[in-house]
């Protein structure tokens, strides 16, 4: 069957002829794309934060809790400070509690905890309440961290906690909520806003727990008498750990000790100093009681003195009677700063009697104390 006219014309006619809407030219159709992410933008610029501006309000949220430190939230942070100590004393654990982003800051004040001499643990209050409860101990002591006061899963465990005897301390920024009117111990982490123009995401407030339980751990620390001592000992792995290492650790000792005696000739104390490869050679007396040392420096200094005649001395002649010494249980890190202060290059451990015991040397320390 022969089409009519006009239903050939609807078949050949482009589609904007059709609707009666005319494409945009190229140089058109360009400029209006352009046009809209411009305009957009210049709203989003308009409506930004600045990242300094978040940093200072994180910053101001810390200075509003140090204030609270030092006026109302003085006697419960002394308080917390107590009921933490008495725990440890007690060889209970410390059991953080948690959820979301709170949660987080829980584990990283365990684990603070834990590195400072208190024994902690974090544990997930979701996981809790299907079986974990019994990671917690009679007389373990709980903080609970929760913006609001209000999180289902912790306040589901405060029953089980009362009934195992455990007190509780919680960070909270609602001295109202539920967990607060349920804990021994309150501690405000209230913040007046958090960082960024929609004021949700927890970013002010958690930085507020989490300088809160640092300042908890280490005045925790400080009151049971954790020393550098201690640190060292649960810090032996890492750099932190090196720097913490003791002198005997390190130290050359027996055959790799380098020592002559008062009478030796200067060849011999040459060969010594060359073999053990650090330097300098001890003088030692009997019993290994050290009577001097002799260095690098003191036989260019003979040397330039005496010239030829050089070798025709001992080593009791040309040593140093008062060598730079230190004791077997300094740390490395003590001893890179003596040498650095001296400024040499080897330092002689003694023991209590003045006995030689070994020679650190500076490269000894810099793979390890260096900080």
């Amino acid at each position: 069957m022969a089409l009519g006219t006009s239903t050939l014309v609807c078949r050949i006619q482009p589609y904007w002829a059709r609707y009666r809407v005319r494409p945009l030219l190229a140089s058109e159709w360009s400029h209006k794309r352009m046009a809209i992410p411009d305009q957009t933008q210049r709203t989003q610029q308009s409506h930004r934060t600045h990242p300094s501006e978040m940093v200072r309000t994180e910053a101001r949220a810390l200075l509003e809790l140090a204030m609270r430190l030092d006026g109302p939230m003085l006697a419960p942070f002394a308080r917390a400070v107590e009921l933490l100590v008495e725990t440890a004393d007690r060889r209970n654990r410390v059991i953080l509690l948690g959820m979301g982003k709170s949660g987080l800051i829980a584990r990283k004040i365990a684990a603070t905890l834990c590195s400072t001499g208190t024994p902690a643990h974090f544990l997930h209050p979701a996981e809790a309440l299907h079986g974990d409860l019994g990671t917690i101990g009679q007389g373990d002591l709980a903080v609970a961290l929760s913006a609001g006061g209000e999180t289902e899963e912790v306040l589901a465990l405060l029953p089980a906690l009362a009934r195992m005897g455990c007190s509780l301390i919680s960070l909270s920024g609602e001295g109202c909520s539920t967990l607060a009117q349920a804990s021994s111990v309150w501690l405000d982490t209230s913040v007046a806003t958090e960082a960024g123009e929609l004021n949700l995401a927890p970013t002010a407030s958690t930085t507020v727990m989490l300088a809160l339980g640092d300042a908890l751990a280490l005045e925790v620390s400080r009151s049971r008498g954790f020393a550098a001592e201690d640190f060292a000992q649960l810090h032996s792995g890492g750099r932190l750990g090196q720097r913490l290492s003791r002198v005997s650790d390190l130290m050359h000792t027996g055959d790799a000790l380098p020592q002559v005696a008062l009478v030796t000739p200067m060849v011999q104390v040459i060969h010594e100093m060359s073999h053990k490869k650090l330097g300098m050679t001890t003088v030692l007396g009997e019993g290994n009681t050290l009577l001097g040392m002799i260095s690098d420096g003191d036989l260019r200094r003979l040397l330039e003195r005496d010239g030829p005649n050089a070798l025709a001395h001992t080593a009791g002649e040309i040593m140093n009677p008062h060598p730079v010494t230190i004791a077997t249980d300094a740390f490395s890190g003590e001893a890179l700063a003596l040498m650095e202060e001296r400024k040499i290059t080897s330092l002689i451990v003694v023991g209590k009697q003045g006995e030689a015991l070994g020679v650190v040397h500076l490269h000894d320390l810099w793979t390890t104390a260096r900080t």
